[in-house]
């Protein structure tokens, strides 16, 4: 086996893992409890505003019945509930894969487009089919594998990982191919954020001022096109070293939030860290804030007072 392959498939904690799918399956399943009346409400639209794309596009050349397409969006919670519990995992797990793929796509095919949510359903499509309700789960109950380091653990991470760089460096090709490198030394980033920020402006929507602002300033925006371009054409670099991986993702992040400050666009996912969450030890995150609240609870409650009598201090402590 190469080194390649070996890093690859390198042992990973159960816990890892399973803190992954409930941090990515616990937002999904908000984003389609909090956006259910938008999923199913296209069950009401004109049959001429249907343009299937992605699997629908495969499956279906027609719109749903109304009370499928309602339907479809219940049961896709139901199973997010199990998916985040890890309750029954093995027939759960792919299935609100699968109905998120299926929701937010349906959702796509009837007007504009959407990109924020990609990396989610990737992500959990990932964790879905593979070990991911062998640690924190009702699964895992059962079963001992809740402390295992094993490599089935391990690849569906660096797979998440692998997704997550490709999200960014397609987006940064798709910019050099359609623009060219006059996207990095013109005028096209300035151009784009004065652009979004006015038709929202025209539309009675929510705008950036400080985006509205900032393009009175042209030499601004070619130092920030090109660090939009290192995250995005460098993205590759954060899979060569796991240090590499964290400086990538915390810049990326940054990147993420100058695009809310700029142009008001929130990318949830990824501005929360769910979608950087592959890079890092998170079990060792959750495994400290576990250990500081055991001993906060478990500390002994002393007070402390003065003696008017005496003049001294008296310490009382609760534990005998």
């Amino acid at each position: 086996m190469t080194a390649a392959l070996r890093a690859w498939f390198a042992p990973a904690p159960a816990k890892r893992l399973g803190l992954l799918r409930v941090l990515a399956g616990g937002f999904a399943l908000g984003y389609v409890i909090v956006r259910s009346p938008h999923l199913a409400g296209f069950a009401d639209f004109d049959d001429s505003r249907f343009r299937p794309v992605g699997v629908v596009g495969v499956l279906l050349d027609a719109p749903l019945a109304a009370w499928l397409v309602r339907a479809l969006v219940g049961v896709t919670i139901v199973a997010g509930v199990s998916f985040v519990a890890g309750w029954r995992f093995r027939f759960t797990g792919p299935l609100f894969a699968v109905l998120l793929l299926w929701v937010t796509s349906y959702r796509n095919s009837w007007g504009q487009i959407l990109h924020t949510e990609n990396l989610m359903v990737l992500q959990v499509l990932i964790l879905g089919f593979t070990a991911s309700s062998s640690a924190y789960s009702m699964d895992a109950r059962r079963s001992k594998s809740h402390s295992q380091v094993d490599e089935r653990y391990g690849w569906p991470i660096k797979l998440m990982m692998l997704v997550t760089v490709l999200t960014y460096f397609v987006s940064g090709w798709a910019k050099v191919r359609n623009g060219g490198w006059d996207w990095v030394t013109g005028d096209v980033l300035r151009n784009q954020i004065a652009l979004d920020n006015l038709r929202k402006m025209q539309l009675g929507d929510i705008y950036s001022p400080v985006g509205g602002w900032l393009v009175r300033f042209g030499w601004v925006f070619p130092p920030m096109a090109a660090a939009t371009m290192m995250v995005e054409l460098g993205a590759p670099l954060a899979l060569a070293r796991r240090w590499l991986g964290r400086i990538w993702a915390a810049t990326a992040w940054v990147f993420h939030f100058g695009t809310l400050v700029l142009m008001a666009i929130g990318f949830p996912y990824q501005l929360l860290g769910i979608g950087f969450a592959p890079f890092f030890r998170v079990e060792r995150a959750w495994d400290r804030l576990r250990e500081r609240r055991r001993q906060t609870v478990t500390r002994p409650a002393v007070d402390v007072g003065r003696s008017h009598s005496h003049g001294a201090f008296i310490v009382r402590s609760d534990r005998h």
